[in-house]
């Protein structure tokens, strides 16, 4: 049996956690699982608890019959002869433990090599891209607009002039109408050569991107054009081997569950614009190399 309680926690961490355990009261969560599973729930309560605390009790055969664990950084867990007990940190942010002077140097040593991963991170260089289409079929649905950002923010969109109907469940989803395309749209042909040149030889982000790039290569093809030859980067296939408790991998799932806002979803420089966000975290935290 587990006890779990949160406090100040990202609300898709909550959601996780109901999945494995029942919420008897506002942040306190109560299961009977594996050890393996425990482990693995406080690994990813420790991963994703942003900015709040969190206590983990669970039994186990020691005298007391219980061990525990915890963020708070008021609290600390120790261990005499066996027995867990629970310190009380006292002003904890006014003390300054860095006297000597290896605790000094080492201290800089960390923060050059956290100043340093931030440089490393800026300077990778890509572009984030997402279409908005008619449909999902490949062989008789269009593209309707073209989004791209690159890492510094610089931005490339295009309505496309397309005569066709497009969906009422699409227009309602994206906005989008036949009288918007005739009215602001380019020829899909000047689109494509446009996000050609706008890419270069980038990396190419995208998250789902193999539905993206059917459709792009595609019409690349039908206008006797080279097809994207860059480096392709999906986030999705990173994503769900790394979250592995998150109800859905939509995107908009995913952006709620590392804090990033898409102010305009299904539009295809906003769905860009967050995709960028999305792999500039992933890089920072190590689980996306570009």
């Amino acid at each position: 049996m587990i006890v779990i309680t949160l406090t100040k926690t990202p609300p898709a961490l909550r959601g996780d956690l109901t999945r494995w355990c029942q919420e008897i009261q506002t942040g306190v969560y109560v299961g009977d699982v594996s050890a393996r599973v425990r482990d693995k729930l406080w690994d990813r309560v420790q991963t994703n608890i942003g900015n709040g605390e969190a206590t983990l009790v669970y039994n186990t055969n020691n005298e007391q019959g219980y061990a525990f664990k915890t963020t708070r950084k008021s609290r600390q867990v120790i261990d005499l002869d066996g027995m867990l007990f629970v310190k009380h940190v006292v002003n904890q942010e006014t003390v300054d433990h860095g006297f000597s002077n290896a605790a000094k140097f080492h201290k800089a040593h960390k923060a050059e090599r956290m100043r340093a991963s931030a440089v490393a991170a800026k300077q990778k260089e890509f572009v984030a891209v997402d279409i908005e289409t008619t449909g999902l079929n490949t062989e008789i649905d269009q593209i309707l607009s073209i989004g791209a950002v690159k890492h510094d923010g610089t931005e490339y969109y295009r309505l496309i002039k397309q005569d066709v109907d497009v969906p009422k469940q699409i227009v309602e989803l994206t906005g989008i109408t036949p009288a918007i395309l005739k009215k602001e749209g380019v020829p899909l042909q000047d689109a494509l050569g446009e996000l050609a040149d706008f890419v270069g030889d980038m990396p190419i982000v995208g998250y789902n991107f193999r539905f993206d790039s059917a459709f792009l290569n595609r019409d690349y093809r039908k206008f006797g054009m080279q097809e994207l030859r860059n480096e392709i980067k999906d986030l999705l296939p990173v994503v769900k081997r790394k979250e592995k408790f998150l109800d859905n991998y939509k995107l908009q799932t995913v952006l709620s569950n590392y804090g990033i806002e898409n102010k305009m979803p299904h539009n295809a420089v906003s769905d860009a614009r967050a995709t960028k966000e999305l792999a500039i975290k992933l890089i920072k935290n190590r689980i996306l190399v570009i």
